[in-house]
């Protein structure tokens, strides 16, 4: 299985088999996942096998028979290529009797053999279910030339395409398999520490978690860890597409692929090497491999119609071209024989395939992961992109800035061992940093409650306390006149605001500031240079909003908006402005990037369920890969059209020459294998520069 018109041909031939539940194929890898029951899979195999294909287990070692098989079809197809020439040969230089002609026809048909034996069967398997694949074509093509005499150009054709489909091959797969060069970033092995404290090196697959890998200074990450011990500069393009080294410290993560550089770390491992960050990347770009874009969905709908509808016309080239061109009935099978060859669909589908998987790849190579050539695809439509704030828009890591005790009848040094306590409890960015800027001890709190979008509750010293924002504390009618004066001095300088009351009024006031992202100005000014509008949506206050949305250049601002907000908010750009992207990372921002178009996750500071509901995630949340990414669809798309004009007007230009008698197969092979060959290199200069790519 190597090519989207053989997929569709085991996709027919699984169609009528009742209990198979759905089909998964990695073409990268030459595989196909069937999802059914154990009874169902013999008649599954047995269908495939009626089509065509031989089938068998994946298992190690898979690579290296791949290998192998790939030279002895090489060196069959050189030998059939050799054996052709020899016919040619025979036909020219013999003598016309019966002694060469038979020499002559039994090496052209050897070659046949040789180089068609897997192209005769597809074929035949495609002719018994009344369909029409290349396989079939070619088969019939070659057939009919040698029993019409044509026996040298019968040879040579079959010669010239089993090797045009080794070469093809082989181009489609540097294409297919460029994100698996990822692979060797990760060292197979790993230095870990032993109980007895000495270091033992060992297979890196075979590490558990917790344990502790020392990495040298000019070493690669062998797995995903937190470091332990040291500090150091660690290259993390590999993963991020960062160019900048990223110094490191005790406590900060680190991936595996990545470059430690200046000093020796010790790393207390995170993930297994089977589910490192790099391993989930590669993982994720080859299931995206295998979704259809739009683009493709239509040349295959395309290709169903274009070749049988060339049959047609080969077809009453041949039975009707002696009676209405005076040509012999040798002369119109022949020509009829040359459009079966033009009707070959294969550098049509695989135009686009290819396309998208260097786009894809180009794409991951600079830290973008985008989950299925669709989001690639749609990417050049975004005409709007909606951005949470902290985390995205700004640095996510909030410091205290002020805090304003009320006059009450509690203590001061109580009420900030409440705030702390409560602070502490919570994942939020700004109660995180209410806590660490206050940095007291936490006292003991029972029913604890999590409000999403507002903040938390608990029960301290027979106090029933809330930690919220402005929003939660109105709700709760606790917010007079002079609280709002003092929350406005604060919002007007874009901080965010938080408040620990009780049941009766408020005790203190937090002021919490975060710094907007250089990163942010610059993507939000290339965005707007793409035509893109820009939205920011936050639980924080409105006037917080206003004031952050100018100072990052972003048109509009929305604040006091809870997850349901957000939600509404897309659904509103979407009627406005058409194709809406949502960028965020925090599980509140969930549901709107599941709703928009496009969802984009902060995939270094992101938690879990952002990423999920995401359609591409930012590895290492430079908004800057957003309009880079638009860039790229835009060039992708390009390319794809680029690719499929080429391919119908060279097919166009031989069907016209093959009617007129000015072709002939070898032509028409030439053309077939070149506009394959074209439409191949034209979509891999999408990987040669991702930085040009993107930025054409």
């Amino acid at each position: 299985m190597d090519c989207p018109s053989e997929e569709n041909d085991i996709r027919r031939a699984l169609a009528g088999i009742d209990g198979i539940r759905s089909l998964s194929f990695q073409l990268s890898a030459r595989t196909l996942a069937i999802d059914a029951p154990d009874s169902v899979l013999p008649a599954a195999i047995a269908a495939i096998r009626q089509a065509g294909y031989e089938t068998q287990v994946p298992a190690a070692g898979d690579e290296a028979k791949k290998g192998r098989s790939a030279k002895s079809d090489l060196w069959r197809s050189l030998l059939a290529l050799a054996l052709a020439a020899g016919a040619e040969l025979v036909h020219f230089l013999a003598p016309d009797t019966r002694l060469f002609s038979g020499l002559g026809m039994a090496m052209a048909a050897i070659a046949i053999g040789l180089g068609g034996l897997s192209t005769y069967t597809k074929g035949l398997a495609a002719l018994r279910r009344g369909q029409l694949n290349m396989n079939a074509l070619m088969g019939v093509a070659v057939t009919g030339a040698f029993l019409i005499g044509q026996w040298p150009e019968a040879a040579m054709v079959m010669a010239l395409y089993a090797l045009a489909e080794l070469i093809e091959s082989r181009a489609v797969d540097r294409a297919r398999n460029a994100i698996k060069s990822l692979l060797a970033l990760a060292p197979d092995t790993a230095e870990v520490s032993q109980s007895d404290g000495r270091w033992r090196e060992m297979p890196a697959a075979q590490v558990s978690l917790g344990a502790v890998v020392r990495v040298k200074p000019g070493a690669r990450i062998p797995l995903d860890g937190r470091v332990t011990a040291g500090n150091s500069a660690v290259n993390q393009a590999p993963v991020t597409g960062e160019s900048i080294p990223v110094d490191k410290v005790v406590g900060d993560s680190v991936f595996a692929g990545t470059i430690n550089e200046t000093g020796t770390l010790e790393l207390e491992v995170t993930a297994a090497a089977d589910n490192t960050t790099l391993a989930r990347i590669i993982d994720a770009v080859e299931r995206a491999q295998g979704t259809r874009a739009p683009t493709q969905r239509f040349v295959d709908r395309f290709a169903a119609i274009y070749t049988p509808a060339v049959f047609v016309i080969a077809l009453a080239v041949a039975m009707f071209g002696p009676w209405l061109f005076d040509w012999s009935w040798t002369q119109a099978i022949y020509k009829a024989l040359v459009l079966l060859v033009i009707a070959c669909p294969c550098a049509l589908v695989i135009a686009t395939p290819v396309t998208v998987v260097s786009g894809l790849a180009s794409a991951a190579r600079r830290g973008i992961l985008i989950k299925g050539g669709v989001y690639l695809e749609e990417a050049r439509k975004l005409r709007a992109v909606a951005l949470d704030k902290t985390g995205t828009i700004t640095e996510g890591k909030p410091r205290l800035v002020a805090t304003e005790v009320l006059p009450s009848d509690v203590a001061e040094a109580q009420v900030l061992s409440w705030a702390a306590s409560l602070a502490g409890h919570s994942d939020h960015p700004v109660a995180k940093a209410i806590a660490k800027g206050l940095n007291l001890p936490e006292n003991g709190l029972t029913d604890f409650v999590a409000l999403a979008g507002r903040g938390v509750e608990a029960r301290a010293d027979g106090q029933r306390l809330t930690l919220g924002n402005h929003r939660l504390i109105e709700e709760r009618g606790l917010c007079g006149a002079e609280i709002e004066a003092r929350l406005g001095v604060h919002e007007t300088q874009g901080r965010s605001v938080t408040l620990l009351a009780s049941e009766r009024h408020v005790l203190v006031i937090f002021a919490v500031a975060d710094t907007i992202k250089e990163s942010a100005r610059a993507a939000l000014a290339e965005l707007h240079q793409l035509g893109v509008a820009s939205v920011m949506l936050t639980g924080d206050n409105s006037a917080t909003a206003a004031t952050i949305a100018k100072q990052a250049g972003i048109d509009d601002a929305r604040g006091n908006l809870l997850p349901e907000d957000k939600l509404a908010a897309i659904e509103e750009m979407q009627r406005r402005y058409g194709t809406t992207a949502m960028t965020g990372d925090g599980i509140n921002d969930a549901p709107a990037l599941a709703r928009a178009d496009i969802g984009v996750a902060m995939g270094a500071a992101g938690t879990d369920t952002a990423v999920e509901a995401a359609d591409v995630v930012i590895m290492n949340d430079d908004l800057r890969r957003i309009p880079e990414t638009i860039r790229l669809s835009r060039r992708t798309h390009a390319v794809l059209w680029q690719n499929i004009a080429l391919a119908l007007s060279i097919k166009a230009v031989f069907l016209v020459l093959a009617i007129a008698g000015a072709a002939t197969m070898w032509m028409a092979v030439f053309a077939d294998m070149g506009a394959s060959l074209l439409v191949v290199a034209n979509g891999l200069r999408l990987l040669r520069s991702p930085t040009a790519a993107v930025r054409a």
